[in-house]
């Protein structure tokens, strides 16, 4: 990759920049919008795009909710929310414009506790379920991953997925809500087409 020198001058302010942030990142690139960075612990060679926003809002406001393994890489727009825990591997690679979040405004699992719906949405109780995503796990481009998701190591999931259940090890998902497409099967090094009806 090259970079022309208006480029290579940019990059070293934002290097610079990056050690008052995280001393231990590869490089933030500015603006980004951190909110409640005590509550943050990152892995070092933590890199991120442009736009980023990240949060972290430990009910007991004490906690490290949001952990981020080593060479951790997201790019432009990457939005991750966590109230009570989400955990990101190592090796994690982000494409732009993705959304992962533990926090529900409100819950809608059909008890007495639901949610009315003629209540105010942004004053409905907040509700979480911890998000996990392994290590060498690839999320394309417009990704969401919703609360009580486990992500499991190794796996690809596609552009434009909305990840409402947990997924295995080592497989390609795709689709709202992400289904699996593919497996490595480690036999025979390959990835193999999943069949419909077929249980990982």
């Amino acid at each position: 990759m090259s970079y022309s020198i208006l480029q290579i001058i940019r990059l070293g302010i934002f290097k610079v920049r990056t050690f008052f942030v995280f001393p231990n990142a590869k490089i933030i690139r500015f603006p980004i919008d951190i909110r409640g960075r005590k509550f943050m612990q990152v892995g070092d060679g933590f890199t991120t795009g442009f736009g980023c926003r990240l949060e972290a809002y430990p009910a007991d406001k004490s906690s490290v909710v949001l952990r981020i393994g080593k060479n951790f890489q997201m790019n432009d727009y990457v939005h991750i929310a966590a109230l009570e825990e989400v955990i990101i591997g190592d090796n994690v690679l982000m494409a732009s414009k993705i959304f992962i979040t533990d926090i529900s405004h409100g819950t809608y699992t059909g008890d007495e506790k639901n949610s009315h719906p003629e209540s105010i949405p942004k004053e409905r109780a907040l509700q979480s379920k911890p998000v996990r995503i392994g290590d060498n796990v690839w999320l394309g481009e417009l990704v969401s991953v919703l609360p009580g998701v486990t992500i499991g190591k190794g796996t690809i999931v596609g552009a434009n997925s909305v990840v409402s259940k947990s997924l295995p090890e080592n497989i390609i998902a795709v689709g709202s809500p992400a289904k699996p497409v593919k497996k490595f099967n480690l036999d025979k090094m390959v990835w193999e087409r999943i069949e419909q009806n077929s249980s990982l």
